[in-house]
């Protein structure tokens, strides 16, 4: 019988925007969205107030790695942008070691908004890390697991 997989195993994430693939990343911070919600008091109902939907809002997306080769290929993105911003779809797979997909999510109109990259400095030895932070304007189907 087949053993199942543990999800809490080592993750990686791998990033591609429009099918270009950007590469895997060892760490994701920011995949949330929250419902601003107003409250109406309902005249002549004391207990009760209604709570009502307004907006959604997403999140900025952080994702971390060490530096890679695939460190080219989130600067020749960001670099694009200097000829027009275009709002690609972008989507984020979680992954076990295997390679095989734990999740997905897929992102629309992805922007990228902030890219850090190592602190060079020869009295701090450490792994040296990039940092890439993307905004987007919600989740779609990622195109199944």
């Amino acid at each position: 019988m087949p053993q199942a997989q543990d999800p809490g195993s080592t993750v990686f994430f791998k990033l591609t925007i429009d099918g270009q693939d950007l590469g895997l990343f060892n760490g994701c911070d920011g995949l949330a969205s929250e419902v601003e919600v107003e409250q109406r008091q309902e005249g002549g109902n004391n207990g009760f107030v209604w709570q009502l939907p307004t907006r959604v809002t997403f999140s900025t997306i952080r994702l971390t790695r060490p530096l890679t080769a695939d460190t080219a290929r989130v600067a020749a993105w960001i670099s694009s942008l200097a000829t027009g911003i275009s709002r690609p779809t972008a989507q984020i797979a979680a992954l076990r070691a295997d390679g095989s997909v734990v999740a997905q999510w897929g992102l629309v109109e992805v922007l990228p908004v902030r890219w850090q990259g190592p602190s060079l400095d020869p009295s701090s030895p450490g792994v040296a890390t990039e940092t890439l932070e993307i905004a987007h304007h919600g989740f779609t189907d990622a195109g199944g697991a």
